[in-house]
Parts: structure tokens; sequence; C-alpha cells
């Protein structure tokens, strides 16, 4: 006598709500990746990639890499995007990071942008912090990606990066609080100035001197971190 198969009717559940869970985060991937691209098309048929870069380069003080210290750009890739050399523009383990973040403050707060990402917001794109908008980034950074160098991403990047009291761009900010062009900053002004971009009403130089102080070592224990820099190198510059 033959005997019936046991069926298993909460796998099979399981099963579809595993299968419907991932046609609607398709469906949800694709809605915002057609709206992202439709914003990134928009903003390239008001100016190119290449327009606005070509713009930033006839600047008046428009900084090369060759033209900063060794010291601000490790600084700066080490607190902004430390596998800048290796991702091609979109770095998947601080994209998950941030995803975590958010998901758990129930806010959309952390972007896990990268060097790239950020150059792309600033050639095109507003400050708005939207779904659609980090989409849109995806496709700037593709162009962004194929079409320059890291060290050409690195420096239209701090070109373009705001550094608070008005000052835009790396050559304004070393000028602005220390009176120097950025080839002649010191480690420590280097860190200082590294620290700013993220939120420049805070970090800036005399706008809140403890919260300035705390991003410093911020900057300088993530070069650490890094091996960019020893710990007894940092502790020397207090």
């Amino acid at each position: 006598m033959r005997t019936k198969k046991k069926r298993h009717p909460v796998r099979r559940t399981i099963c579809a709500l595993l299968i419907l869970m991932l046609c609607a985060a398709l469906a949800v991937g694709i809605f915002y990746g057609v709206k992202g691209y439709r914003m990134y098309q928009d903003a390239v048929s008001q100016a190119t990639i290449q327009d606005r870069v070509e713009e930033i380069r006839e600047a008046e003080h428009f900084t090369k890499y060759s033209e900063m210290t060794e010291f601000y750009i490790n600084a700066v890739i080490s607190i902004e995007d430390h596998r800048f050399r290796e991702h091609m523009g979109i770095d998947p383990i601080a994209v998950c990071r941030a995803l975590w973040a958010d998901i758990r403050a129930m806010s959309f707060k952390e972007g896990g942008s990268t060097i790239t990402q950020q150059l792309a917001k600033n050639l095109l794109f507003t400050q708005e912090k939207s779904i659609v908008r980090k989409a849109a980034e995806v496709f700037a950074v593709m162009e962004i990606e194929s079409e320059y160098t890291k060290e050409e991403i690195f420096e239209l990047y701090v070109n373009t990066a705001a550094f608070g009291s008005g000052y835009e761009g790396i050559y304004a900010g070393a000028v602005g609080y220390f009176g120097k062009i950025p080839s002649e900053l010191t480690d420590y002004e280097s860190a200082v100035l590294a620290g700013v971009p993220n939120a420049p009403s805070v970090y800036a130089p005399g706008m809140n001197d403890g919260l300035a102080s705390q991003r410093t070592r911020q900057v300088l224990r993530s070069m650490v971190r890094n091996q960019m820099i020893t710990q007894s190198e940092m502790d020397n510059m207090f």
C-alpha cells in the first residue's frame, strides 16, 4: 500500500511569500530605476557632464591633483570613501551599511555615497535626499567612471565641494581659512579641511571649535585605521 507524501503547507506558504517579496523588490527597483534614469536624462539635457567639467576646469583657481598634498588626498579618501581606488563608482558595502542604518532609523539620512557619487550630485543634481535622486546618481556615476580617471574624479570633486562660509572648492577653503594655497597646507590643516564638506555649517573652522576638532580627530583616526598614518603621527599633531 503506497503512503501519501506529507504536504508542508507552512513551507509552501513561506516559499510563496519569498517569491512575492522578490517580485515586489524587483518591481520597486524597476520603478525607481526608470524614474532615476528620467531624472538623469533631464539633468544632462540641460548641461552635459562634459560641459560641466570643462566649466569647472576653466575656473581661475581650479586646483589640479598634482597641486594638492598627498596627506590631503589621503585624508579625503580615508574619511569619505576609503575604497575609492578599488570600486567602480558605487561601493556595495557602504550602500548596504547605509541602508541598514536607514532601516533602523526609519529615515533616509545615510547615503553611503562614494566620492564619484558626490561628484555626480555636485555636477548635476540638488542636495535633496531621495531614492529617485540616488537612482539618477547611478547613471551619472557610470558615465563619469567611464570617461575620467580616478585622479580626475578626485580633483573635480574637491574643486566642487562646499567648505562653508561661502567657500567652494579646495583652493577657496585653503586660502579662506588658512591663508595658504592647497600645496602649502600642513598635515593638520589638510585633515581639518578634509573633514569639512561632510557638514560645512558644523565642521568649518570658526563655526564650532569643539565639533570641528572632533571631526578632525575622526579624520585622523580613519587614516590610522586605514594605515595611512601611524597612531604616533596622529598623536604628534596635538
